[in-house]
């Protein structure tokens, strides 16, 4: 079964009370039954199912609001809320495979909002989960690139964190 859901960020600085809020608010999802149903219907965003059917949702999406609103104000304690210590960034640079730790790119946060922040845009497209791990992908659209974001999160200690990240990078022209 693949589930999909959406919710854009709309405000670029949410707080954190903003986001508690946005993760226990009920969700949309749609759920397809078979992949050719799931094909046909990626490029609807129509939904009708809730995150009551998913009670571990919530949670999910609250470590992926914290990352998101990391990128919308720069601070770093979002993205640590995020990401489990041991996570990794896996991306292509060239023809080449790099890595990135987790550390480093949380070590990375400017402290601030970027310039161009009330252009930028964010979404969370997708959320899949089984047990104690799910999968998600997120759409960032800034004004000279769309970046897509796909995350594996573990639950862990009572707590969902992203633990791998991989990303492509669509320069806008």
């Amino acid at each position: 079964m693949i589930r999909r859901t959406a919710r854009a960020l709309t405000h670029p600085v949410a707080s954190p009370l903003a986001l508690a809020a946005l993760a226990a608010a009920p969700l949309a999802a749609q759920t397809h039954r078979d992949h050719a149903a799931s094909a046909a219907a990626s490029s609807s965003t129509s939904s009708t199912a809730s995150s009551a059917r998913d009670p571990e949702e919530p949670a999910i999406r609250a470590a992926l609001e914290h990352y998101l609103a990391g990128h919308a104000t720069g601070d770093a304690a979002h993205h640590r809320a995020a990401f489990h210590k041991v996570a990794n960034l896996y991306f292509v640079r060239g023809d080449t495979v790099a890595t990135r730790t987790g550390a480093d790119y949380i070590a990375a946060s400017p402290g601030r909002p970027a310039p161009d922040e009330a252009q930028r845009r964010r979404r969370i497209v997708m959320i899949d989960r089984t047990g104690d791990a799910a999968v998600a992908k997120i759409e960032l659209d800034y004004p000279s690139a769309v970046l897509t974001d796909y995350m594996t999160l573990l639950k862990s200690g009572g707590e969902w964190r992203i633990v791998n990240k991989i990303f492509h990078t669509a320069p806008k022209k």
